[in-house]
């Protein structure tokens, strides 16, 4: 069993259970398949399964790292963002709420890509490579947003909380109407779901 799955914090686990995308941070395993960093690249990207018949033997040396996550949402939170090659029309559809989500940044749509992946990295990752994470209103948070409530993560879903585990999310629980939660999605990417990107989720 490869350390290959990333849970919504972003870290990196070892688990039984299949993802439904994957993921690249670049090479980040060893020539033993041991993962020796969190990311090698600013790039953090979200891919489809299967494109173009590519075929790939996951943690081959000296390539990146194949990992793999449960649904679109737990790549979001982890920090990831979709991929402008296997993925285009999401990759558009993505940077085109960010934008609008984004307004602060004065960035448009002639923008690169590395200047948005730079403030995904200082919203996902921090001193010594901890978890970024921030507060916010649960009532004021969209859909797709990964939220740490009872010392676990959950997603939000119109009304209801879901709990995050590998192999899918447990029953739902009823929302707060108001509270105050850590947030474990970035702020800029919780701004493009706000905007109007909705990620897929396995609920």
């Amino acid at each position: 069993m490869l350390q290959n799955r990333v849970n919504p914090l972003g870290e990196i686990i070892r688990t039984a259970a299949r993802g439904a995308w994957m993921g690249n941070r670049g090479l980040l395993h060893n020539d033993r398949k041991e993962i020796v960093r969190p990311f090698r690249l600013l790039a953090w990207i979200t891919c489809v399964l299967s494109f173009k018949d590519r075929k790939r033997t996951v943690m081959s040396p000296g390539l990146y790292t194949e990992l793999f996550f449960m649904d679109e949402a737990t790549a979001f939170a982890a920090g990831h963002r979709p991929c402008y090659e296997c993925r285009r029309e999401d990759y558009k559809r993505f940077k085109e709420y960010w934008l609008k989500g984004n307004s602060a940044y004065h960035f448009n749509d002639k923008t690169s890509i590395n200047e948005i992946d730079a403030i995904l990295h200082k919203e996902r990752m921090g001193t010594g490579n901890s978890k970024v994470t921030f507060a916010a209103d649960i009532s004021e948070l969209p859909d797709g947003t990964f939220v740490w409530f009872d010392e676990r993560p959950f997603l939000i879903k119109g009304d209801w909380l879901y709990q995050w585990s590998p192999a899918g999310y447990g029953t739902g629980i009823a929302k707060p109407g108001k509270m105050e939660v850590v947030v474990l999605t970035p702020a800029s990417t919780v701004n493009a779901f706000k905007a109007g990107y909705l990620p897929q989720t396995g609920v």
